[in-house]
């Protein structure tokens, strides 16, 4: 930081002025520190990998997402399935992998019988792999509703 005078009618006053160049510098460098190290810490460390000949690729199963609507209708992605019918779309979707992961969004209002229900018909046929989806509640002082 810089001080200087500057000289008045009444004498010397100080004149006090903040030099941001070096401030910007210091922000660039940082910036560019920043750049380069996020897709490196993003992505992990670079190894080369063992071959074997018995691998087989890893593949991320999309879970199968069930909607249980506040009047009891059931969607199996976008597309309404009665009940007597879940179980085979389900199964059909999956391909027969039983333990491929089913999430389970029901309406805060639909009746806690038709999720039962629902998750009843698809554990009686061995699909137990069931995942109930809810919001993270915000954190409110006292007594919760």
């Amino acid at each position: 930081m810089a001080f200087s005078a500057k000289r008045s009618s009444g004498g010397f006053q100080p004149l006090a002025d903040i030099n941001v160049t070096p401030l910007v510098d210091v922000m660039l460098v940082l910036l560019v520190i920043f750049m380069i190290t996020a897709p490196m810490m993003a992505q992990g460390m670079k190894v080369d990998l063992p071959q074997a000949r018995a691998a087989k690729p890893v593949n991320p199963k999309e879970p199968v997402v069930i909607t249980v609507a506040k009047d009891g209708r059931l969607m199996l992605g976008p597309d309404e399935i009665p009940l007597d019918r879940i179980v085979e779309a389900v199964r059909a979707k999956v391909n027969g992998d039983l333990s491929h992961v089913i999430h389970l969004r029901g309406d805060k209002d639909s009746s806690l019988g038709d999720l039962v229900t629902l998750m009843d018909a698809l554990s009686s046929n061995g699909m137990t792999h069931i995942a109930i989806l809810s919001m993270q509640a915000k954190h409110t002082k006292g007594v919760s509703k």
